[in-house]
């Protein structure tokens, strides 16, 4: 564990450990690198360098008031590859970390990266558009900024307790402590910096960026997905990819990484391995 000083004076916390071929993680809104914990003893038990980093104002890392943005969190990542002069690098992103997957890819080029993995990804866009008409309604993500502001600890309790891990589901068996480590997670970061997020995640057209990328990439998405929808995601980004394969999987959650890890971890595992 260690961390590094963007240009811009951010201290960017990261995890890295083992050697081997670089398994890179970008975590979701508004949690840190600890959302990954599965993943990164799954892969570094089967011989990988594992790294993840908590994104600028989340988890660790700095509560800048600035900077939260799709070209900022591509950069400091691309600052946390160079640092550690990753090659031949997988990255993996859920939510709003496959945006940022797909982002650093596009603005840094494909020199240090063999493959990719989009897990309950953002993109290609999320808001509701006239050219983009499965999104989802602007009031959405203005509800979201509402409830973060008037009390970020209840909103941080409710995500988790029912649409991001599907808990509000009929039949399903809800886990106190899944709920309280989401929660632990996102109340270790900025306010501030999780409110713009939202934006950054919800209002960026990945279109362009899917386009340049012509790696190997993995788009794995539920059609259950309660937070980032299906229809308006991973078909899409599939289709938009040059060297792009969909893994469709039903009645899992927006958080199937920890729900499911079993049955994701096999699935990176295969992909990596092929």
């Amino acid at each position: 564990m260690g961390t590094i000083t963007t240009s811009d004076g951010t201290e960017i916390f990261y995890k890295d450990w083992g050697q081997g071929q670089p398994v890179v993680f970008s975590h979701g809104w508004p949690l840190s690198s600890d959302d990954w914990d599965n993943q990164m003893l799954f892969f570094l038990a089967r011989g990988y360098r594992v790294v993840a980093h908590d994104r600028r104002g989340h988890g660790r890392s700095t509560q800048t008031g600035d900077g939260h943005d799709m070209d900022h969190y591509a950069d400091d990542l691309a600052a946390v590859v160079e640092h550690l002069d990753l090659r031949e690098a997988v990255h993996v992103g859920h939510s709003t970390g496959g945006g940022e997957v797909v982002h650093y890819i596009a603005r840094h080029g494909e020199s240090r990266v063999a493959k990719a993995a989009l897990i309950s990804a953002v993109p290609p866009l999320m808001v509701r558009t006239e050219a983009n008409p499965d999104g989802l309604p602007e009031s959405v993500f203005d509800d979201l900024r509402a409830q973060l502001a008037a009390n970020r600890s209840e909103f941080y309790r409710a995500l988790p307790s029912g649409p991001f891990y599907n808990f509000d589901q009929p039949g399903a068996r809800s886990s106190e402590a899944i709920i309280g480590n989401w929660w632990r997670q996102g109340m270790m970061g900025g306010a501030k910096a999780h409110y713009d997020g939202i934006a950054a995640f919800s209002q960026t057209d990945f279109t362009a960026d899917l386009e340049r990328i012509g790696v190997p990439v993995l788009v794995m998405h539920s059609e259950d997905d309660q937070i980032v929808p299906y229809v308006a995601s991973g078909p899409k980004s599939a289709a938009l990819l040059r060297n792009g394969t969909l893994k469709t999987y039903r009645g899992f959650p927006h958080g199937m990484p920890t729900t499911h890890a079993d049955t994701i971890n096999a699935d990176l595992l295969a992909f990596l391995q092929a």
